[in-house]
């Protein structure tokens, strides 16, 4: 759903006290200092993943880094250049100065173009984010937020006088940049903590020569799950049961905080009912995401899965249900990138194809002894990895705390001689073009 309360409202709550505006300062509507251009629909069937123009995607704007490619014209209009602002209008509504290629933009990615005579473009990179946050957390949604292209254009943001602006963004940068230097080294050392968490599940479920290899399908049974939205016949008596998703299911760890229920007959319900011990392959996804799951340990009292998330119940007199999921999620892998099927935007494994994973079944007592092991070192990362956790989340404190005294107006010292802020706003309303938020000029997508 889209964003439906009041933008003034927001701004008086203030919750995060990154919607401040100092006293001496005046208020202008983003559209009126910016320009708000929508990304174009380029046809799905041009993508390509090596050929043509970069295309940037809402995937990509958090990142500043792009996959796929669009092969036909792009008109100039809809390039983004780097250093220009960019905002996700789906999801967490991400804002960033695009540090990517060149790069087309996309439908449900904006571009923000602000007059600098009026509006300095790196304390709207600054300020921006603040006002984004508040509006997704004021914007209900039963599946995916959508922004519109007016509620950007007609955010209300702080005037302080231009040569303010440009004191502040000075200071800011100063400030923020150790910070940000210290973020991205304690963010180096997370990425250095998931490394060897994934080195000791390679390294424990590494196949040896002696251990016999079997297909997956050999160990137990396979099921997939219920259909979303299926047809039912006359009669049918269905009841809302929990069931897990292909996003509940992550890479060695289920999320539970987000379980959505499904209408379900009691014979399915019956037959994909959960038991502790099962193990949950995804079936599709971003190619990276093929057959990665967890084990079910019983979280919920009763709980069946979707057709896009494949069951494996095992005779536990064979092979540790644990043993079995760390494999496939790191040298099963590889099994899985060679035999998924790809498609321009999503790739999939089937469950024929899942059956057929090799898996090493080295004896019962040797598979307890090696996941006594790696869980010995994943306790190790996991315990770092929290302690580098509550260091990010000072750093982030600190962080707002500094952009709360800038937009304050506390972090600089304001300069009488400075054009007031009201003049500039006299002048931003005797020069502005008419507005047009969200404006989309024609484009062709000829070769």
């Amino acid at each position: 759903m889209s964003f439906t309360a009041s933008l003034s409202e927001l701004v008086a709550e203030n919750r995060s006290g990154l919607l401040a505006c100092a006293p001496s300062w005046e208020r202008v509507r983003l559209g009126d200092v910016a320009t708000v251009l929508n990304g174009f629909p380029f046809p799905s069937s041009r993508f390509t993943r090596d050929t043509g123009t970069p295309l940037l995607r809402i995937r990509d704007v958090a990142r500043s880094s792009t996959e796929a490619y669009f092969d036909g014209f792009v008109d100039p209009e809809f390039l983004v250049q780097p250093g220009e602002l960019v905002v996700g209008m789906d999801g967490d509504f991400s804002a960033t100065l695009w540090r990517g290629p060149v790069a087309a933009l996309n439908q449900r990615v904006c571009k923000l173009s602000p007059d600098e005579r009026w509006y300095d473009q790196r304390l709207l990179a600054l300020v921006l984010p603040g006002y984004l946050d508040a509006i997704n957390g004021a914007t209900s949604s039963i599946t995916v937020k959508h922004l519109s292209s007016r509620t950007v254009a007609d955010i209300p943001l702080p005037l302080p006088p231009l040569a303010e602006q440009r004191r502040i963004v000075a200071a800011l940068e100063e400030h923020l940049s150790d910070l940000d230097a210290a973020v991205a080294g304690l963010e180096r050392a997370r990425a250095n903590v998931r490394r060897f968490a994934d080195a000791a599940i390679a390294t424990g479920t590494n196949p040896r020569a002696d251990w016999p290899i079997v297909p997956l399908r050999e160990l137990g049974s396979l099921k997939g799950g219920v259909t979303k939205g299926q047809k039912r016949r006359a009669g049918d008596v269905t009841r809302a049961v929990p069931y897990l998703r292909v996003a509940n299911v992550q890479r060695g760890r289920l999320d539970l905080s987000d379980v959505r229920t499904i209408e379900a007959t009691e014979r399915e319900i019956a037959e994909l009912r959960l038991l502790p011990g099962d193990v949950l392959f995804n079936e599709g996804g971003d190619r990276d995401k093929l057959g990665r799951g967890w084990v079910w340990n019983g979280e919920l009292s009763e709980c069946i899965h979707q057709n896009h998330v494949f069951r494996a119940r095992f005779d536990g007199s064979r092979v540790e249900s644990r043993f079995v999921s760390h494999y496939a999620n790191s040298h099963g892998q590889r099994y899985f990138l060679d035999q998924g099927k790809q498609t321009t935007n999503l790739a999939s494994i089937s469950m024929t194809k899942l059956g057929e994973l090799p898996v090493p079944v080295p004896p019962l007592d040797e598979q307890r002894a090696i996941l006594s092991e790696i869980e010995e070192r994943l306790g190790v990362a996991e315990r770092t990895a929290a302690d580098i956790d509550v260091q990010l989340a000072r750093a982030a404190r600190l962080r707002q705390a500094i952009l709360q005294r800038a937009f304050s107006g506390r972090l600089v010292p304001q300069d009488p001689t400075d054009e007031p802020a009201s003049a500039l706003l006299a002048r931003v309303r005797a020069e502005r073009p008419a507005p047009s938020a969200g404006r989309r000029p024609r484009a062709s997508t000829r070769a």
